[in-house]
């Protein structure tokens, strides 16, 4: 896998959710929007899983705490779905926490509550492992 790779993986996963959002428009539940990405997503040949558990291990210790993922893209993407007013902080603070637990490059994080998910409605971010993946 290089970076070139996941680069492209995300560019197409945000063009499935720009489908999604063009089709259906704001205003529906979370749910909705990850559904139909994910049928768009396994439709075009990629392996998605959706709200599997995260794992957490702390010093040892196995947590069953119920963290979710929304999907799993490939094994390598991260993908959160929002449909808030805005983003905030603390979605960022999730997903990055999802990628650092689960051992991926990269995530987006997409919210459906918008105008242009491209413009406004859309944030990816990376982890040191994607660093180290060659180009």
């Amino acid at each position: 896998m290089t970076q070139k790779e996941v680069n492209r993986l995300s560019y197409d996963i945000i063009g499935y959710a720009i489908e999604v959002h063009k089709e259906l428009g704001p205003g529906l539940l979370e749910s909705i929007y990850e559904k139909c990405l994910a049928h768009l997503l396994i439709q075009n040949g990629y392996k998605v899983t959706r709200q599997q558990t995260v794992p957490l291990n702390f010093r040892g210790l196995e947590l069953d705490c119920e963290l979710r993922y929304d999907l799993l893209v490939n094994d390598i993407i991260v993908v959160e779905l929002k449909t808030v007013e805005e983003l905030i902080p603390i979605h960022e603070a999730q997903l990055l926490t999802y990628l650092k637990l689960l051992k991926k490059p990269k995530g987006i994080l997409i919210n459906f509550n918008c105008t242009n998910i491209f413009k406004e409605g859309q944030r990816t971010f990376v982890t040191e492992l994607y660093r180290d993946l060659p180009v």
